[in-house]
């Protein structure tokens, strides 16, 4: 599974970037494409567990901004309240808004001695709660990768 998520985060130059799919097994979730490791800090890199496996959601420790494609739209929620970090900047569950959706990541962290600068996303789910729809709860899974 840690190759299929390195090769999804990492093509090689040049390759064409598959269109990412604008919505997953029947979700209003979609695919956000290839995201880069941020200059400061780690990012969490999620990915759609279902029957379609892509690259859902990325969170910024150091930014608090989790991004997602929602109804087709790529856009970037605002950490609003989070727990006590549990370890690389990131706690076991995550508040992020915008406007009136309302986005909630919970996962869990497992550090390995094979990965130096990370760790894995063994499971994680993501709640959006959109004001007059119905909430929506996405099984994912991915890793964290920080800067050196």
């Amino acid at each position: 599974m840690i190759s299929a998520l390195l090769a999804a985060l990492l093509l090689a130059p040049g390759a064409a970037e598959p269109r990412p799919p604008a919505s997953i097994d029947g979700y209003p979730i979609g695919g956000i494409g290839r995201q880069s490791l941020p200059a400061k800090g780690c990012a969490a890199y999620l990915f759609s567990t279902g029957e379609t496996r892509t690259l859902v959601a990325m969170a910024g420790a150091e930014a608090g901004v989790l991004r997602i494609a929602l109804d087709g739209q790529v856009r970037d929620y605002a950490r609003a309240a989070t727990g006590a970090a549990v370890d690389l900047g990131f706690a076991s569950q995550t508040r992020y808004v915008a406007g009136d959706t309302a986005v909630t990541l919970t996962m869990t962290i497992t550090r390995r001695p094979d990965l130096a600068q990370g760790a894995i996303v063994s499971d994680a789910t993501l709640l959006v709660e959109r004001g007059d729809k119905d909430g929506v709860i996405m099984p994912l899974a991915g890793m964290i990768g920080c800067a050196s």
